[in-house]
């Protein structure tokens, strides 16, 4: 049962060939085993998964059972939840035990889903490679050597890894889709404010959004239809008419006008990953669509926007770590002044004092205009851009990553690198779209290449379509590492 879909899943649930607790148990069984080497999880409470578990088995025995209820998912360390540990993988937090759930949190509850444990991130969602948390690196399950993506790379690896069916996940610039791409599974960014951040550790308000991440674009339709929905508590949430995103699995792909970005295919995407991004694009067209090249000129200064805007926001959302209602405080301080400054300095991690450094810099009197105006202006020409894209395709596709997976400590030394490798994503979040990644093959290393897909705007059900059809036609969301 390790790499079953949810529907299998949830179809042994429903003829009774195996109970909740029994599902949790072999998942908890296996994270005990190989979370050791992965540190793929922050926080795992088998007494508490075992009876959420006990109660979706009472529910199904009750006949209120829901299409997933008893089918166990894990969590970003992102979420609140109530009772459990919520650390966002900082020192900063490592002793916050939530006194309430996340909205995404209490949707899964509602829907009968024990949670398996709490997975590793980059500090504070800050980082592409899961490599500035706390609590030290994520593996990739495909070579242990290699990072798995950030900053949702522990949601990443225990879903590659057979530890977990499916986990959510948070995209600020591509944190889904990237290490979805570089570990081999399907991730799924949403529009910005179809799923609600309440309860949903902030880092840049306005590019947040939470998303499933599974083996496939089916498991991810089902998912997105447990997360998606108002609340009232997020002043960005959007009241919509709840959707099936999986209404539109099985159509044809008949007439699909699939755009071809040519920015998305010159320098710096290397020869494995372009090789398989046409190689998908030569099964699409056997499945019915038609390409047809499109251009998004403001897409190279992406990464320059995301990187003003972002840390912007960061400093601010931050500033309420402070020491003085929850979290860590330094033991030693003479004053409040004191104990504000040794408490962030000794709390926050390399790579979010930097952040913090650079939003507080662009937002300073004589900057804001020079820096963060411009960036918000470029801004909205890459909205634009995309917007004049989509009159004359229905999707557009490219490489979620430049490259596959690079090893532990490549990158860590140089900043620029590391966000080079948000290229292809970055652009998505500052205008707000969906975007997904699914597995389109392997390069000579036998790491997995990831196939980019983005949406205009609340078009999550015709992407989950044209993902699902390549993946019936293709196995490469199949494959598992060996030696798990």
């Amino acid at each position: 049962m390790t790499y079953h879909s949810l529907k299998q899943l949830a179809g042994q649930l429903a003829t009774g060939k195996a109970s909740s607790v029994e599902l949790c148990q072999d998942y908890l069984a296996r994270i005990q085993a190989r979370n050791p080497d992965l540190n793929a999880f922050i926080t795992v409470d088998a007494e508490r998964t075992l009876a959420e578990a006990r109660a979706a088995d009472a529910l199904r025995a009750a006949g209120n059972a829901g299409p997933l209820t008893g089918v166990p998912i894990a969590h970003k360390d992102i979420f609140c939840a109530e009772g459990w540990l919520t650390t966002c993988g900082s020192k900063m937090l490592y002793n916050f035990v939530s006194p309430y759930d996340a909205h995404v949190i209490e949707q899964f509850k509602k829907a009968g889903m024990p949670t398996l444990g709490k997975t590793n991130m980059d500090e504070f969602a800050m980082g592409s490679s899961n490599e500035t948390s706390y609590y030290g690196p994520v593996k990739n399950p495909w070579d242990m050597a290699r990072v798995p993506g950030g900053s949702s790379g522990g949601s990443a690896a225990c879903v590659a890894a057979g530890l977990a069916p499916a986990a959510t996940g948070t995209d600020t610039g591509g944190s889904i889709r990237q290490p979805a791409a570089l570990c081999g599974i399907t991730g799924l960014k949403p529009t910005y404010g179809v799923v609600s951040r309440y309860g949903m550790i902030a880092f840049a308000s306005s590019l947040d959004q939470g998303g499933p991440m599974a083996r496939s674009a089916e498991d991810c339709a089902l998912l997105l239809n447990v997360m998606a929905g108002f609340d009232g508590r997020d002043s960005t949430s959007l009241e919509r008419e709840q959707e099936d995103y999986a209404r539109d699995l099985a159509k044809p792909l008949n007439g699909l006008r699939i755009g071809l970005p040519k920015e998305f295919f010159g320098e710096g995407l290397t020869g494995d990953t372009a090789k398989a991004v046409q190689e998908a694009i030569a099964q699409f067209k056997k499945l019915g669509a038609t390409t047809v090249e499109v251009s998004l000129p403001n897409s190279g200064l992406s990464v320059a926007a995301y990187y003003v805007i972002a840390p912007a926001e960061a400093s601010s959302n931050l500033s309420r770590f402070d020491g003085v209602r929850y979290g860590y405080r330094t033991p030693d301080y003479t004053d409040l002044t004191d104990m504000y400054e040794k408490t962030r300095a000794e709390g926050f991690g390399s790579e979010v004092k930097r952040r913090i450094l650079i939003g507080t810099y662009v937002l300073s009197h004589g900057y804001y205009d020079a820096y963060y105006i411009q960036a918000q202006k470029l801004r909205r020409l890459i909205a634009q851009d995309f917007a004049e894209a989509y009159r004359q395709c229905d999707v557009i596709l490219g490489p979620t990553a430049p490259t596959t997976a690079f090893k532990l400590g490549e990158k860590a030394d140089d900043p620029v690198q590391m966000y080079l490798s948000d290229i292809y994503t970055i652009a998505v979040n500052l205008a707000g779209l969906p975007g997904m990644s699914l597995p389109c093959g392997f390069d000579g290393q036998g790491l997995p290449i990831g196939l980019q897909l983005i949406g205009d705007y609340f078009s999550e059900a015709r992407m989950l379509n044209v993902a699902h059809q390549y993946q019936l036609a293709t196995d490469w969301h199949q494959r598992t590492p060996g030696g798990f």
